[in-house]
């Protein structure tokens, strides 16, 4: 930690939370004051259309602390996380949830962890309040899933919530992917990793954008970015329906050897085209969704792009803030 930086940096990406704002700033600020270490918190207003920017820039004025990062848009969460790790000062760095489903009372424990020694402390849930048995149970499915699907082990029943060392932080600066799976890249830079439980608490305020199309979409973009077992799915299903289609060709010559060649089979041919067609579909699906990822690799574009940032000059100001 330099003169002038906090020790402790902690993420926090925030969309549409401004009821949350305020109890989140109470509670950590609670937490971290025990800590007796100095702290910031990065907030990264993901294109709100509430009034979270002006709580967050209110809260500013409150505690210099508190860090505002404002992007020009909505870019969507793994982007906002990846624009919080990118501005974090500190030696290490919590990306937390805004709704407070990730309780701060935690950080104690993600501290003591590091200082042991270790670079990575995951937040693992025990249990998920306020959630319904379908999301959770699709929850529990995608991490065994994807990881029977991937190389690199991702630690199941694990989200954002956890503490990344500065060397962590640094080593995920150098990734250059455009489309993020954060918990997969937390995963892929390995170094020295521990866990904690805790059980994680149902949202404090508001309405969750996450719907189940969305929940889709991010598993999708989760198994593609870290896998290549789709692809590969898809070959051995050509590869059985093409050994289908020859048998069933032995089958018809033999048929037409034996019993001559009457007008049947419309049935069987059109769920056999079908079934083809289908087949050809999904294959295509599947390249598609690859081949899109690298289009939008190839266009270089960056993950985020930031309309302002409202930050302190030095940790002096926290330090008075605390005093007072």
């Amino acid at each position: 930690m330099t003169a002038n930086n906090p020790e402790i940096s902690l993420v926090v990406p925030c969309h549409n939370e401004a009821e949350n704002l305020s109890a989140l700033y109470s509670r950590v600020n609670a937490v971290m004051k025990k800590t007796g270490k100095p702290w910031e918190m990065v907030c990264v207003n993901d294109g709100s259309k509430d009034d979270t920017l002006e709580q967050l820039l209110a809260l500013h004025q409150k505690d210099p602390r508190i860090v505002v990062i404002d992007l020009s848009r909505n870019f969507g969460k793994e982007a906002a996380l990846t624009a919080g790790l990118d501005h974090a000062r500190g030696d290490c760095a919590i990306p937390l949830d805004a709704d407070l489903q990730d309780p701060p009372e935690l950080i104690p424990e993600l501290l003591a962890k590091w200082q042991e020694g270790y670079d990575v402390v995951n937040a693992v849930r025990l249990s998920r309040d306020g959630e319904s048995w379908l999301k959770r149970a699709s929850a529990h499915a995608f991490y065994r899933i994807i990881n029977r699907m991937s190389e690199v082990d991702i630690p199941a029943d694990t989200g954002d919530f956890r503490l990344l060392s500065r060397p962590v932080l640094e080593a995920i600066k150098t990734l250059p992917e455009r489309r993020r799976f954060m918990k997969g890249l937390f995963a892929w830079v390995g170094f020295r990793t521990s866990s904690v439980y805790y059980h994680r608490e149902p949202r404090y305020a508001g309405k969750t954008t996450w719907n189940y199309w969305r929940l889709w979409n991010f598993a999708v973009e989760g198994v593609t970015s870290f896998s290549q077992v789709p692809l590969q799915l898809a070959a051995h299903l050509g590869l059985f329906v093409s050994v289908l289609a020859f048998l069933y060709a032995v089958y018809l010559i033999i048929g037409t050897m034996v019993y001559g060649n009457p007008v049947r089979g419309y049935p069987s041919m059109m769920v056999t085209l079908l079934f083809l067609g289908g087949v050809q579909l999904i294959a295509l699906g599947v390249i598609g969704e690859y081949l899109g990822r690298i289009y939008e690799e190839t266009k270089g574009r960056p993950v985020y792009l930031v309309r302002s940032t409202s930050k302190s000059s030095s940790i002096t100001q926290a330090e008075q803030h605390d005093s007072e």
